[in-house]
């Protein structure tokens, strides 16, 4: 079995039990090449990557980005301070925010770039630095995602400005003497690439009425194969078009424009796995299911009882038995809706999965984990504390890189009144 490209059942077992269980695990190797594979999106007159670091902002990985030559994207004035405190440049940050900070002329004086989101953001960044230079996020009026809830476009999305206000935008910006020099649009998470490339031509058409803008950025989105029935998206395929689009703008407006993306999912997601062991395993007769039950579970790896979404699984038997059954995976949390394997696009339906026989305390390995689990995971329900997150070298040896959270730390800010 092979999970990682350096995580063999020997490494899940060691890790396991070295650092002990649920834990995160990625691939430093990985990571770096997926990198690579970013920065060689298609361009005419030159690139910036952006990792989206809500996918997974641990320090240890924003360095690895960092020295591969990315630039960030942050989505709260807090990741913006975190990838500060983690050594980041500000000037290689870009902030686009649904929650303009309340210390927002802090960060600006740091140097970061910021992405008005509304028409609101605008007159209040104008208000604190007329005549400063900022990128505006549109709403080009269409949007795709993997499923309803990562769809960041179109009408029934609250993000970016709608495309309609274009001239709303240059009132403003004239008012308080902003140079708009930046466009930036994003229409959702696991987007299809036809659509996607539908909207970049958008996008184009939009970075003409902003006679400053310099730079477009199309955002991510790309979606990623983490099971073997989806298909993941080709960074040569929907760039090239992208590419000889914004040749042809140069030509027809002599306008030179500089790309930005922003892949989170894209950089991550098959990069990082967690580990876990099975702590029971318990059936309902013959006509029902027969149940592993995990030391994890919407705790860590929340996507499939928020989207349905499907992440592989295997096992790792300490006895071979040869055998095989189906299981549906569960976590271990006192809710129905904590399932590991559910269908497709339907987080409340059971999904079993044909599975090696395994017994209570055996190895189980979820992976695609490294995009939006340890990032967006319900911690602390059931008072389950922070799993530890650990890196695999390029020579294979695992590094802890955030220790797990004891019982202290969740209950540290509590106050009891006095008389109780």
């Amino acid at each position: 079995m092979e999970t990682l490209s350096l995580l063999s059942p020997k490494l899940a077992k060691q890790i396991a039990v070295n650092f002990g269980t649920p834990i995160y695990v990625y691939d430093k190797a990985a990571l770096e090449k997926q990198a690579d594979v970013a920065l060689a999106f298609p361009n005419a007159f030159g690139l910036t990557v952006r990792f989206a670091m809500k996918a997974l902002p641990n320090a240890a990985v924003l360095r690895i980005f960092d020295r591969k030559g990315l630039h960030f994207d942050a989505s709260s004035g807090y990741e913006a301070w975190r990838a500060i405190r983690a050594g980041i440049a500000p000037q290689k940050i870009s902030l686009s925010t649904q929650e303009f900070p309340d210390d927002f002329a802090d960060l600006w004086k740091t140097g970061i770039k910021v992405n008005a989101c509304s028409l609101s953001q605008i007159d209040r960044i104008g208000r604190q630095f007329p005549g400063a230079e900022i990128g505006v996020r549109l709403n080009p009026g269409k949007g795709s995602g993997g499923t309803g809830k990562t769809n960041v476009g179109g009408p029934d999305s609250s993000f970016g400005i709608w495309h309609e206000y274009v001239d709303n935008v240059l009132d403003l910006a004239r008012q308080h003497r902003l140079k708009i020099v930046r466009v930036h649009t994003h229409i959702g998470s696991g987007s299809d690439p036809v659509i996607w490339q539908q909207v970049s031509q958008m996008s184009l058409e939009l970075v003409k009425k902003f006679p400053d803008a310099t730079v477009l950025n199309l955002g991510g989105g790309f979606k990623v194969a983490r099971v073997s029935s989806e298909k993941g998206t080709d960074m040569q395929t929907v760039g090239i078009p992208i590419k000889e689009a914004i040749e042809k703008l140069a030509k027809e407006t002599d306008r030179q424009l500089h790309l930005e993306i922003e892949p989170g999912t894209f950089l991550v997601a098959n990069c990082g796995v967690v580990i876990s062991r099975i702590q029971d395993i318990v059936d309902t007769g013959t006509a029902g299911h027969r149940f592993l039950k995990l030391d994890t579970g919407m705790t860590d790896i929340l996507r499939p009882s928020l989207y349905g979404a499907q992440h592989p699984v295997f096992t790792v038997p300490a006895r071979d038995t040869g055998k095989k059954h189906d299981y549906v995976v569960v976590g271990h949390c006192c809710e129905s809706g904590d399932l590991v394997t559910c269908a497709p696009g339907d987080p409340e339906a059971l999904s079993s999965r044909s599975l090696p026989e395994v017994q209570i305390d055996d190895i189980c390995v979820i992976g695609g984990a490294g995009a939006y689990c340890s990032a967006m995971s319900s911690k602390n329900y059931n008072s389950f504390p922070e799993s530890a997150e650990v890196l695999i070298d390029a020579n294979g040896k695992p590094t802890l890189i955030r220790r797990r959270q004891m019982l202290e730390q969740i209950i540290q800010n509590e106050i009891l009144p006095e008389g109780l």
